[in-house]
């Protein structure tokens, strides 16, 4: 992997997703729980979260599974069907078909909306697509759903779920960031006339993402030569920020004092503190950056949401 973007060796801070070993700039990182408490904010995780996952997670007879699950995209399909991408708590992505969800008797009712998390019952046979035969809801998120400026910045994070994590691989860790960040985006306040891609909160939680799937940015020295700043830009090549003699040379993103310290301060803090670490709009805005290059050089994508 170029330059110095790490591949991953811990997980993000107290609140969100993991126990960490110590990096040169995060620290603070414990083992949190699948489910955060209603209500209760984002405070550190408690030890009952293996326990509980797996007491959640069933598998019966044949080739069914039960298993929490987030929607992340609904699509029509033939007559009455529905095509979901799932995110599962046992199985990673999955691709899903819910016969006859889309008629008014459907014994799925509203249940398999964008950012619902539901209890899934499918049955996983040879083809691509698993076959819902059952679902309960865990929480419907609709205080997301229904007020547009939570749903767009709710569907950016749905998007990056996709994108970062393709593969039908379990990873406990990004589901339970995907949950912490639906629960605290059902009481997001509502900013009129600011940019849902800015939200301090989606940006935090793209962050995180990036960390779990393999992408820790190195932010305590210039990427590119080891010098302690001050630092000009960021480059998804070297793999941080880099120094302004380094930035010129790799033609990196422009990166403001307010960005660097969002950049680190929302890696280090929990999702429900993220409010408080972006301090202004071209901070936000570096960061969003630097996040978008990071998708492109890493991953070859671009977020259609953000483009929007």
């Amino acid at each position: 992997m170029p330059g110095r973007f790490r591949p991953l060796t811990g997980l993000p801070p107290c609140g969100d997703m993991g126990t960490q070993s110590s990096s040169p700039s995060l620290t603070c990182v414990r083992t949190l729980r699948v489910r955060s408490n209603v209500g209760g904010g984002l405070g550190c995780p408690d030890d009952r979260a293996s326990a509980g996952v797996r007491s959640r997670l069933v598998r019966v007879a044949g080739r069914s599974l039960k298993t929490e699950a987030i929607v992340l995209r609904s699509l029509r399909f033939g007559e009455a069907d529905r095509i979901l991408h799932v995110y599962t708590l046992v199985q990673g992505r999955l691709g899903v078909i819910a016969k006859g969800a889309r008629k008014t008797t459907s014994r799925f009712g509203g249940r398999l909306e964008p950012l619902s998390h539901v209890e899934l019952v499918l049955h996983v046979g040879s083809g691509e697509l698993a076959t819902l035969t059952g679902a309960d809801l865990v929480r419907p998120h609709s205080a997301a759903r229904e007020e547009p400026y939570r749903l767009a910045v709710g569907l950016i994070g749905a998007e990056a779920m996709l994108r970062l994590f393709p593969e039908q691989e379990r990873s406990d860790q990004a589901f339970t960031a995907l949950t912490r960040f639906l629960d605290l985006l059902d009481d997001l306040p509502v900013r009129k006339g600011a940019r849902p891609e800015l939200d301090p909160l989606g940006l935090a939680f793209q962050l995180k993402l990036l960390w779990v799937a393999g992408y820790l940015p190195h932010l305590g020295s210039c990427a590119e030569c080891g010098s302690d700043g001050p630092f000009a830009g960021f480059s998804a090549r070297a793999g941080g920020v880099v120094c302004r003699d380094c930035s010129a040379s790799l033609g990196s993103i422009a990166l403001s004092r307010d960005g660097a310290t969002g950049l680190e301060g929302l890696l280090k803090q929990p999702l429900a503190e993220s409010r408080q670490v972006v301090s202004s709009a071209r901070g936000a805005r570096d960061i969003l950056a630097a996040v978008a290059a990071s998708y492109e050089y890493h991953g070859g994508f671009r977020l259609r949401t953000l483009s929007a």
